[in-house]
Order: structure tokens, then sequence, then C-alpha cells
């Protein structure tokens, strides 16, 4: 998977990106690509990056 590839992204991740990239450019004023580049390293940031399968994701403390 080539980088800056958003495939591996969910729909609901994608929605949220869209609507943090409005608020940048609505709000700071910010231009599209970088509204952009900002809005998928926020959700990056919240999400842990694309889809995680939910079986093995847990993490082990050792006794």
């Amino acid at each position: 998977m080539p980088r800056g590839d958003k495939s591996s992204y969910t729909d609901k991740q994608k929605r949220r990106v869209a609507h943090i990239q409005e608020g940048y450019e609505k709000r700071e004023g910010v231009p599209r690509k970088e509204a952009e580049r900002r809005a998928w390293a926020t959700e990056n940031k919240l999400s842990g990056g694309g889809k995680k399968s939910g079986s093995g994701r847990r993490s082990h403390k050792p006794s």
C-alpha cells in the first residue's frame, strides 16, 4: 500500500476527517491541502490509524 492511501480507513473515520478539515478551513483559514493534511494527522492521533482488527489487539502486560 503506497503512502497516502486512505483505503484502510473506515467510512466513519473518513467522515470525521472531512468534518475536521472543514473546521480547519473555516475557523483558521488554512488552505485546503494543508487542512486535509492536518485533518488526517488529527484522525491518526485520535484513532491510531486505519482499520484495526479486534482480535489480538489487546495489550498484554507481563505478570
